[in-house]
């Protein structure tokens, strides 16, 4: 696995804190955990988890995000979902095939289950989810807002924009299929959503976290993972700062004069990598949306990618012209940095232990249910487990 700078983890470890620039805001407990690794060929397959699993899983989740909240609260649980690595472990001790991109919408799916109806109690909201749910999302926060007297417009913002740049500023050639927006009391909250490559038949996952976010479109990201990567249109890169600018600034120019700007770069001898790119951008389709964009008069490239009607292909065209014309080179580099494998969902180490699972759901919500009556004596227990098996050790603090 390859890990980048962004990752709220870092290899072998599972850990709560974010990404070292936000140093300053790192929680005071951190936990690691030391996991061995390798490397596997794997096959993809169909289907989907079976009704008797995700029934089991989404009571284990319920359970596992009782117990988080409890011993960490709502923010420990949004902190953990943004780790890519334990998201991954958690769909794994949910009985889901580790190697499956499907991991990712059934964990979700199982906790947005496993907490139905608790939402209050936990301080902690799930919204959104694959396909058709995932249009839904802003109207799930609204919904959440009045019920709980919790402002829902800037969430319903972060949930827009987050897609938006998976969608149009990172140009990765995978498309979003799935959106979930978590967020608790405070306003805090966190993005799991993950796009499909139909040509290699991959999938990447998408990881945000609000309290790291300093810039929506400057390095925002938790984590993104993916088993391949490749040359990727880059806008929220660091180095892409000059090219944000400038098509910010082209987009309050007269829609004519962009439209021409593009008909002479389709006719220009242009570099190699260019070539995908320019080959379905059309100067007069796109010059109806420029329209849309010189009467807004967005201020920031922010603004400019949440207009309704911008998508990858003005915004690629855009950049386009920052590069060719005033010479702003935006960032090639895919912002993928460590991989989680690919496959199918066929029972494979093995088979779940039905009773098993069920022992384990039981064991978790007797804990629970005693520590909320003050006899803690469980969870005591299982903290004692997992120094003894776990591996991990506590920097700067010790355990709640």
């Amino acid at each position: 696995m390859h890990t980048g700078t962004q990752s709220a983890c870092f290899p072998g470890n599972f850990r709560t804190n974010p990404p070292t620039r936000h140093s300053h805001r790192t929680p005071s407990v951190v936990y690691s955990r030391i996991v061995k690794r390798a490397t596997a060929d794997l096959p993809l397959h169909r289907g989907r988890a079976p009704r008797w699993l995700f029934s089991r899983m989404a009571k284990l989740a319920g359970e596992v995000a009782q117990l988080i909240v409890l011993e960490s609260g709502p923010t420990g649980l949004l902190c953990r979902i943004s780790d890519p690595y334990w998201f991954q472990g958690l769909g794994c001790v949910l009985g889901f095939d580790w190697h499956s991109s499907g991991l990712t919408t059934t964990t979700c799916g199982a906790i947005k289950e496993g907490i139905k109806g608790i939402e209050e109690e936990l301080g902690l909201f799930v919204a959104g989810g694959k396909g058709a749910a995932s249009r839904k999302t802003p109207d799930e926060i609204a919904r959440w807002g009045d019920q709980v007297g919790l402002d829902a417009a800037p969430l319903i913002d972060a949930s827009r924009t987050s897609a938006k740049v998976d969608s149009a500023a990172v140009q990765d050639g995978y498309q979003i299929y799935h959106h979930v927006f978590l967020f608790d009391r405070s306003g805090g909250w966190a993005v799991v959503q993950q796009g499909m490559n139909e040509a290699n038949g991959m999938a990447r996952r998408y990881h945000w976290l609000s309290r790291i976010v300093d810039d929506f479109v400057c390095e925002p990201h938790a984590a993104i993972c993916c088993d391949l990567r490749a040359e990727t249109l880059n806008l929220v890169a660091e180095a892409s700062g000059p090219t944000r600018r400038t098509s910010a600034e082209l987009s309050l120019q007269a829609p004519d004069e962009l439209a021409g700007e593009l008909a002479r770069l389709k006719r220009m001898a242009l570099p190699r990598r260019h070539e995908i790119i320019l080959s379905d951008i059309h100067p007069d389709r796109l010059e109806r949306i420029f329209v849309k964009t010189y009467e807004a008069q967005p201020e920031s490239f922010r603004e400019l990618l949440c207009l309704p009607g911008v998508g990858a292909k003005t915004i690629r065209a855009l950049s386009l012209i920052a590069e060719l014309v005033y010479g702003d080179i935006p960032s090639t580099d895919d912002p993928a940095r460590f991989s989680f494998a690919h496959g199918g969902k066929d029972g494979i180490p093995y088979p779940v232990d039905r009773p098993l699972y069920d022992q384990t759901v039981d064991l978790l919500g007797r804990a629970i249910r005693r520590a909320k009556l003050g006899q803690s004596e469980e969870l005591r227990a299982l903290r004692r487990l997992d120094r003894h098996f776990g591996g991990g050790h506590v920097e700067g603090g010790s355990r709640p």
